[in-house]
């Protein structure tokens, strides 16, 4: 996916705005596909340790949107899936 390779050339690192033009950066962790749709996983910059995840929405083929999930079955399937991937390199608390 050409988005992550610009991610990966800026650290890992993603500047997004939101609705009231408040900036937050966080890590890039991970793009999952759930339901034919894509996911983004990110954590804060912050060390509040929560993972973020927001809904890829395309836009054309070189800009795409990033919507909040507000959905528990969805956050919970992505995150589950997103565990599973890489149980192996790291711990998670529940």
């Amino acid at each position: 996916m050409e988005n992550n390779e610009i991610l990966e050339e800026q650290e890992n690192l993603l500047t997004l705005t939101d609705e009231n033009g408040n900036e937050a950066t966080f890590e890039y962790l991970d793009v999952i596909e759930y339901q034919d749709k894509e996911y983004l996983l990110l954590m804060p910059t912050d060390d509040s340790g929560e993972i973020v995840i927001l809904e890829i929405e395309p836009v054309d083929e070189e800009n795409e949107n990033y919507l909040s999930v507000t959905e528990d079955d969805i956050l919970n399937a992505v995150y589950e899936i997103f565990k599973e991937k890489y149980k192996d390199i790291l711990t998670f608390e529940d």
